[in-house]
């Protein structure tokens, strides 16, 4: 059932989680183990858990001795093809400790165009759920290119969402909430709700940006939260520092409550998903 207010975290049946570049990679590789002990306890508690995880390039960068984020798409996609291996392979052993495993799978905006494609992925993660497998779902940077790229994980967050149906989507950010202005800002203030067909042109989000590591901000999280809700699926946005509590459902982040007369995706089809 569609989780409809941020309590119901806790206790829902499937859970989309969404973690970007810049939370997992470098200095910050340690929320990893974070990030991986609060789904297991929701694992623990019964949730099904889908984890969309970027940062394979950004993973790639000290291992290729690159200072930033390659601006060509051949080197994109090489620093992808390392660090996704290595990306993989943390997550794995961080999941050691609590006995679960990973299934790995990676997508391209081609693949949820295509109809076969898209069945054949919502088939995969059915499995990997039904057999108790924390699936990790990325872009696949090796060979996605700049014209059926999703731009960001967020987006492919939400659409896959729809496409498991899942109750809910946690996307964890750098910050604990979204404001009505950059919060650095004088008169910035957090939200704590967004109701569908609420007005948000008056507020500052600012716009994509692409940074050392990834690319992404607080633009993209409202558009993907938006995009999921109308969907039917609400969803929470908040610090990836906070990942304990917003899986327990407590009171924090931005809360993007679900549309009641949702509209699928044109991408992922109906979220219903035959049980």
């Amino acid at each position: 059932m569609t989780v409809t207010e941020r309590e119901g975290l806790r206790a829902c049946r499937r859970l989309v989680v969404k973690v970007g570049s810049s939370s997992i990679s470098g200095e910050h590789a340690w929320r990893i183990d974070a990030i991986v002990a609060a789904i297991a306890a929701a694992h623990g508690r019964g949730t099904e858990v889908v984890l969309v995880s970027s940062g394979a390039i950004a993973t790639a960068l000290p291992l290729l001795n690159l200072e930033g984020r390659p601006d060509d798409l051949a080197t994109q996609q090489a620093s992808a093809a390392v660090g996704q291996n290595v990306l993989m392979w943390r997550y794995q052993t961080s999941l050691d400790r609590f006995g679960i495993l990973a299934g790995q799978v990676l997508l391209t905006a081609g693949d949820l165009e295509n109809a076969t494609h898209r069945s054949n992925a919502r088939r995969a993660m059915e499995r990997l759920l039904g057999l108790r497998i924390l699936p990790i779902v990325n872009e696949n940077d090796t060979v996605a290119t700049h014209e059926i790229r999703f731009g960001d994980n967020d987006r492919l967050a939400a659409l896959v969402a729809q496409l498991v149906g899942a109750d809910a989507l946690v996307l964890l950010s750098d910050i604990e909430a979204l404001y009505t202005r950059p919060p650095g800002e004088p008169g910035a203030m957090p939200i704590d709700r967004v109701e569908p067909g609420d007005d948000l042109h008056g507020f500052q989000f600012g716009s994509v940006v692409v940074n050392s590591v990834g690319t992404g901000g607080a633009a993209t999280k409202v558009s993907a939260a938006r995009l999921a809700a109308a969907a039917g699926v609400g969803v929470l946005v908040t610090s990836a520092d906070r990942v304990d509590d917003a899986l327990l459902g407590e009171r924090i982040g931005t809360w993007f409550a679900p549309h009641p007369d949702p509209v699928p995706s044109a991408l992922t089809g109906p979220i219903s998903v035959d049980r």
